[in-house]
C-alpha cells in the first residue's frame, strides 16, 4: 500500500498508453499531453490497451520510480480517452483502483465487502481486503 501525503496529486492518464515506455518517454507525456511537470512530486497513471497492466510515475527528489502492476485476471476500471487532459483522483480512490475495484461504482464493494465480513466474522483485516480485491 502506498501512503501519500495530502499534497501529492494523482493524475490518470485517459485512454491507453504504450507502456513499452519507460521513464524518459513516460515523462515526456507528462510534459506534452497533460503539460505539467514530472518532477513535481505527483503521481502520473498509465494503462496499457488491454488493459490489465498498470504503470505509475513518481518523482521523490533523488529520482524517478516507476511502479508497475500486472492483474492476472480482470482489467482496470478506466476513464474512455478525452482531449481535456489527465483526470485528477484522491489517494483512496487510487488505493481501490489498485485492488481492482472500479472507483465510478465505489458502492458496490462496500456492500460486498460487508457480505464478506458477515459471512466469515472470523477473518483478519488483511483477509478481508484480499477476499474484496478478488471478489
Amino acid at each position: 500500500m502506498l501512503t501519500l501525503s495530502p499534497a501529492v496529486r494523482i493524475y490518470l492518464a485517459t485512454g491507453a498508453t504504450d507502456l513499452r515506455r519507460s521513464i524518459d518517454g513516460l515523462c515526456a507525456v507528462v510534459r506534452d499531453r497533460f503539460t505539467l511537470d514530472p518532477l513535481s512530486g505527483h503521481l502520473f497513471l498509465f494503462r496499457n490497451r488491454r488493459g490489465d497492466r498498470l504503470k505509475i510515475l513518481a518523482w521523490d527528489r533523488s529520482g524517478f520510480w516507476v511502479l508497475y502492476k500486472r492483474l492476472e485476471q480482470g482489467t482496470f476500471a478506466w476513464p474512455a480517452e478525452d482531449a481535456s487532459g489527465p483526470v485528477e483522483m484522491h489517494s483512496t480512490d487510487l488505493a481501490l483502483l489498485l485492488s481492482g475495484i472500479d472507483v465510478a461504482d465505489a458502492s458496490a464493494p462496500l456492500v460486498r465487502a460487508r457480505r464478506i465480513i458477515q459471512a466469515v466474522p472470523s477473518c483478519t483485516a488483511a483477509a478481508v481486503r484480499v477476499s474484496c480485491a478478488r471478489g
